[in-house]
């Protein structure tokens, strides 16, 4: 990673991708790749936390000339793009067992299952809302076994109301973290898996203080790392989870939200 830079209180800007800086188009919003351009002109330093994979999160880290790690699998993961290391790899253990034999049966009609072990995403239950989730996050979904410990297990539902759906999962699977990171996908990690535990790993690396990090996001995914920043902000048309835990709320997605935060951050006293 580049030095920190001169005179900017909040050396890192980290930024989840889907509904924060990439739009319902699956685009980097303009203004805010132009913002975080112009960040790193002033010696600040990008980083995206993701529920992707390093693969399906890659082209959005080279479409922004990014050198820096990936925070990937909603922080079950750490790698380094540049030269494909791991940095942290955390996968679901003795869990994985339990899930397969005890949550899978028991998953209601029209709740698919998928499965992230290394770089590849298996199906583990068939459902019409697999061929979306895969176009949208240009995926190639694979039918095969799993042949090694899943670093998360991800349910798609077909409609909104992940309520039920987390009870059972809770239940079948006490072990692990339960996440949500959009209206209709529930994710299953390893228990200490979490983006802002991802992030704290990464800072400490990098000798960067959590307190000079700003951090953004949109979903409930993103609600712990939006906390443990020095600087958390949500995105505007987020979710009522996040705004509620955020230092600051800025603009829509679509508006430019990443490059509200950038503005604040580099003009002046940050808040």
């Amino acid at each position: 990673m580049a030095p920190p830079g001169p005179g900017l209180r909040y050396l890192w800007i980290v930024t989840d991708l889907d509904g924060t800086l990439v739009d319902r188009g699956l685009e980097i919003v303009r203004r805010s790749a132009l913002a975080l351009r112009r960040y790193r002109d002033l010696g600040g330093t990008v980083v995206i936390a993701t529920g992707r994979n390093e693969v399906s999160a890659g082209r959005f880290h080279r479409e922004l000339g990014l050198d820096t790690p990936v925070i990937v699998y909603n922080g079950a993961r750490v790698v380094d793009p540049l030269t494909g290391t791991r940095l942290l790899d955390l996968d679901l253990g003795a869990s994985w067992r339990t899930l397969c034999e005890d949550l899978l049966p028991r998953l209601p009609e029209g709740v698919g299952a998928v499965a992230f072990a290394g770089e590849d995403a298996h199906v583990l239950r068939e459902a019409p809302s697999l061929a979306a989730y895969a176009a949208r996050d240009r995926i190639e979904l694979r039918t095969g076994p799993v042949r090694q410990v899943p670093a998360k297990v991800m349910l798609i539902a077909g409609r909104p109301g992940l309520g039920p759906l987390a009870d059972l999962a809770a239940r079948c699977c006490p072990g692990v973290r339960l996440l949500q990171s959009e209206d209709t996908y529930l994710e299953i990690l390893p228990a200490d898996a979490g983006k802002e535990v991802a992030l704290r790993h990464l800072a400490e690396r990098a000798g960067v203080p959590m307190e000079r990090i700003a951090a953004i996001g949109d979903n409930p995914n993103d609600t712990a790392m939006v906390r443990a920043a020095g600087l958390g902000a949500a995105v505007g048309d987020g979710h009522k989870e996040v705004r509620a835990a955020a230092d600051v709320v800025v603009g829509p997605c679509a508006l430019g939200a990443v490059a509200d935060l950038v503005e604040r951050v580099t003009a002046g006293p940050a808040r």
